[in-house]
């Protein structure tokens, strides 16, 4: 193994295994995690992305950090690549979050595609998009709002595609389990209608008549979204970790990704506020394109 550049940088390993990431190897793993994904490790994550890493050492044949980043930003890394932003991303995630962003889109939002139709002004379709979905629990509560009003979207197609881009959280948003603390904010009547018990633990399955609406696909919110124009898109609690280059390439994404006149529900925390001026702002969380605009 090769010994540290300098007199100065400390070895990468002890008798007690690795340490941590010294500056010079932090500095290419945090270059190499914003090229790939655009998120924004700060300088005072050098423990915690050298825990996150770790783990990942120990998962594979790599004999030290050097090693791994040779893999992992190499052409046979591409698969190992997935399971790294895993494991530096934080994927928890609980069903209405924000209870009024979900209440705008059950009562004002349906009303008014509802009566679009009745015009002949739109097509008896939705699509709407969770972007950056984590484990699961926004599309589905999306379901839950459509699903509640199913009498009234009768022979709709009705399409949630919540998308994210950790492989892991992924797999587990496509079981539909959520623990206890997951369904705080779920009210016991909805409880009672949208779940059953999935074991002793307090555990809770989504039933299949609202699993059924929502499918999940690998994204990076960084790319382009190669799939028909969305009526509404959710991003919220997901570009806290991206710098401001990183937001604007996003926020163009996402405008492209709408179709005339669809909305968009932003988070609080998003920070991108000042960057949807092509978009209409009808309250703090919400914004609409207009509709003369292309997809």
């Amino acid at each position: 193994m090769a010994g540290p550049t300098s007199i100065n940088e400390p070895f990468a390993r002890s008798a007690m295994g690795l340490v941590e990431l010294n500056k010079r190897q932090f500095e290419k793993f945090r270059s190499y995690i914003y090229k790939m994904s655009g998120i924004r490790v700060n300088d005072n994550k050098l423990s915690l992305l050298s825990n996150r890493i770790r783990r990942r050492l120990k998962a594979g044949p790599f004999t030290d950090f050097d090693a791994y980043y040779r893999y992992l930003s190499g052409p046979d890394g591409h698969g190992e690549l997935e399971h790294f932003l895993d494991s530096i991303t934080t994927n928890e995630t609980f069903f209405f979050r924000t209870q009024r962003h979900f209440e705008w889109f059950r009562d004002q939002f349906l009303s008014l595609v509802l009566t679009e139709e009745r015009r002949g002004e739109r097509a008896r379709s939705l699509r709407i998009w969770s972007a950056g979905c984590a484990t699961g629990a926004e599309p589905y509560s999306i379901a839950v709002c459509l699903w509640e009003n199913r009498y009234r979207l009768r022979d709709w197609s009705q399409i949630i595609v919540g998308t994210d881009i950790s492989e892991d959280a992924l797999r587990e948003a496509r079981c539909g389990i959520f623990k206890p603390r997951a369904v705080e904010a779920v009210s016991e009547r909805r409880i009672r209608r949208c779940f059953t018990p999935a074991d002793e633990k307090g555990c809770w399955q989504v039933r299949p008549e609202l699993t059924r609406l929502v499918r999940f696909e690998h994204h990076n919110l960084m790319t382009q979204m190669r799939q028909p124009p969305f009526d509404c898109v959710f991003i919220r609690n997901v570009l806290i970790y991206f710098d401001r280059d990183s937001k604007r390439t996003v926020v163009d994404n996402l405008i492209n990704a709408l179709a005339p006149g669809g909305f968009l529900v932003v988070g609080p925390s998003e920070g991108i506020f000042d960057m949807l001026r092509p978009l209409s702002r009808l309250d703090t969380f919400l914004y609409r394109k207009p509709s003369g605009d292309g997809p």
